[in-house]
Order: C-alpha cells, then structure tokens, then sequence
C-alpha cells in the first residue's frame, strides 16, 4: 500500500500555498488567507511565523480598522528576497532585480545587433548588469533564483536555445554559461520569451484569474504562449507555442523556418514594413512598426493597405487557434500590440468569418497590460517557482 504524504510534506506544500498567496495577490490579512486556504487560525498562525522567521515575509497591523482585535497583515519582504530575470530579444536585452511579490527593484537594459550572436559577450553583459544591481544592495538581502526569457526554442530537458533564428543562434547552452558568468552559485532557468510572457499575463497582467488564454507576441518574428487549464502548454519537449509557424497562407511568403505562408512570415516585422515601403530607409524594431501604425492613423492610403493586409492574416490565425484552444481571452504582446490597434477592425473580421459561433461569442481580444516588460516579468516567475514549492529549503540553501 502506498503510503500517504507525511506531516513534513503538507507542511511544505502549505507554506508554499500561502507564500504563493502573498506573492502574486500582494498583502493579506490573515483571516482572509484561513478563507482562501482553508486551513484553521492556528495553522495559518503557525505557517505565517515560519515564513516570518526565514525573511520571506513580514507581519503588520493593518493601516486602517475598526475592530478591537484586526486581522494581522502578511506583506511579502520584497527588499530583502529577490530574484535576477533576464530578457534576451533580438534588438535589445534586460535585466533586472525583482523582490518577492514581483516588485521590479532595479532594471538595466542595451541595445543588441540583431546580426549576429556572440554568446561571450551577451552573457558577460548581462552578469554586468547583475554584478552592478547587487552592488546597490543591503548586506542582508539574498537572492533565492535567476532565470532567462529567450526569443527561441528552448529545450525542456536542459535549457539548451536549440533554436533561434531571429537571434542568430542554435544549439547554445545559453542558461548553463550565464549561471557561470553570474558566479552566484544558482543555476540559470531559461525559457522561451513568449510562453514566459503568457505566464506574466496570467500571474500579473490582463489575464489574472482567466484559466484559458493566448498570448501572441511580435517582434522581428512571432511567438504565442497557450494557458489551458490554468496551466502552459510546453509540449512533449517543452517547444510547444510555436504559433509564428502556423501556416496561414499555403505558398505565401518564406518563412525563416523554411515553409512558406507561416503567420510569422504574413504578419511579422519585415512584411508589414515591406508592404508600406519603409524598407530601404533601412529602419526596423518596434519604432518603424509603430511609425507604420501612426501613419496610417493619419491617413497614409499605403500605410493602412499594408496594416490592412497584416490585419487579416493576423486576424485568420487568431481565428484558427480561438477554434482550436477555445481561449476567454487572446493577449497581443511586443509589436502586436501596435498592429493589433492599428488593424483591429481586419482582426475581428476574420475572426467573425472564419471562427465557430459558440467559440468566438465568448472570447475577448486585449493589449498586453504589462507590455515590453511582460518577457521580463515572467522570467521572475519562472525564478521564483522553486521558491513558492518549497520556501524554506530554498532559502536555507541560498543562505547556507
């Protein structure tokens, strides 16, 4: 008979659970934390101290009561517990030092040569960027995880970038070199930027208590992250989301990838910029989408046939997945944000077109609401997920 689990391990899960609590919905009382966990005073009395103790988090008198005895308030210690998150985009990199709670406490962010990869450099940046934050810190903060959002297929079974065209690279033991430029003695999770930034969206952003969502993310080209259930769609070896490579044109345009029609390849950068003839003055990234979307806005007839044309490929891969996944909500990130208010009337028309009446009723389409941080973001997440599974491990060994 297998046996059940032990009083070490519900403890460990409970004070997972609560630190979850305060972590993503921000100060609680503890009364409301007995509501939502289910568990008596005295358990969440108990709980609460532990954490206490360990500097994870802080009790409070609330600011404002009328009761004789109020509820103590459980804030999490966001200046002395953080995380290091990383974003690796093709035109720009970030780091930043994120308290428990999600709180972004320092950031630090350069321009990247889309043209070329040079994974010496890139990480040694980076682990500058990290060494100059922790410098600005008090002798008594720790860092409890790091983690890395990439504009790339990430290999679950290792956090090798097996693929990154838009970032020139393949095959690249990306995590595993920045852990050691770090020096931290942590290691380095690493996960693509896109389901990172669904993730965020979900945890954080427009998409908090929504179980079923999309988020469609642009920049040189075109990734998607998928919550179904509450929970990312990784797939078998963690390279599920490849939304970009949906293909909505059979014969169209040649994709990086090496198909054509790809949505990646109808909707992306270089198409829109190449439909409104903005490609020999050699600009590109998010500024020359976004002066593509404000010329249309006045009344350039090119601009708009061009934002038009991306509208409806766009709007026809929305109509796919929303068939598909059946999503509450689709979330455009990064430069779809910009060609998805500049094309919205195309988008939903092909929707209307092409998705199933009792599937597409229902859904909502929305701009991100954490916008070009929300891959930064979801790295903290991802940081902090061994944090929330087993607090006070993490923490004795960070210190230890």
């Amino acid at each position: 008979m297998r046996a059940g689990p032990s009083q070490e391990d519900i403890r460990r899960h409970n004070l997972g659970a609560l630190l979850r609590h305060v972590h993503l919905g921000g100060p609680i009382s503890r009364a409301e934390l007995t509501s939502k966990m289910g568990l008596n005073r005295s358990t969440i009395m108990a709980l609460t101290s532990d954490l206490t103790a360990a500097g994870l988090v802080r009790e409070e008198l609330p600011r404002e009561t009328g009761r004789a005895w109020p509820s103590l308030v459980v804030r999490p210690e966001s200046s002395r517990v953080y995380v290091f998150a990383f974003d690796v985009g093709p035109d720009r990199i970030a780091a930043a030092r994120v308290g428990l709670g999600g709180v972004i406490l320092d950031r630090r962010e350069a321009a990247r040569d889309r043209d070329r990869f040079d994974l010496d450099e890139l990480t040694g940046t980076l682990a500058g960027f990290a060494r100059q934050m922790r410098r600005k810190t008090r002798n008594d903060t720790v860092c409890v995880g790091a983690a890395a959002a990439v504009s790339g297929g990430v290999r679950k079974a290792d956090g090798v970038v097996s693929f990154g065209p838009n970032l020139q690279a393949e095959e690249v033991p990306f995590g595993e070199e920045l852990a050691r430029r770090l020096g931290l003695g942590l290691p380095v999770s690493v996960g693509n930027d896109a389901n990172l930034a669904a993730l965020a969206e979900h945890s954080r952003g427009v998409g908090v208590a929504v179980r079923d969502l999309i988020y469609l993310h642009g920049d040189v080209g075109i990734g998607g992250g998928i919550i179904s259930g509450g929970h990312l769609i990784g797939g078998h070896d963690g390279y599920g989301g490849e939304i970009g490579h949906m293909v909505v044109n059979p014969g169209g345009r040649a994709c990086g990838c090496g198909s054509h029609g790809c949505l990646e390849a109808e909707v992306g950068e270089r198409t829109l910029l190449e439909s409104a003839g903005r490609v020999a003055d050699g600009r590109r990234g998010r500024d020359a989408v976004r002066e593509v979307v404000e010329a249309a806005d006045r009344g350039d007839i090119v601009a708009q046939e061009a934002l038009s044309r991306v509208g409806d490929w766009l709007g026809l891969g929305v109509a796919n997945l929303v068939n598909i996944f059946n999503p509450e909500l689709v979330i455009f990130g990064g430069i779809l944000r910009e060609i998805y208010l500049g094309s919205a009337a195309q988008v939903r028309s092909q929707l209307a077109l092409h998705a199933m009446a009792h599937q597409r009723e229902r859904v909502r389409l929305r701009t991100s609401a954490l916008g070009d941080s929300a891959p930064l973001v979801g790295a903290a997440e991802l940081a902090f997920a061994h944090v929330l599974s087993d607090p006070l491990e993490v923490l004795a060994r960070a210190n230890g």
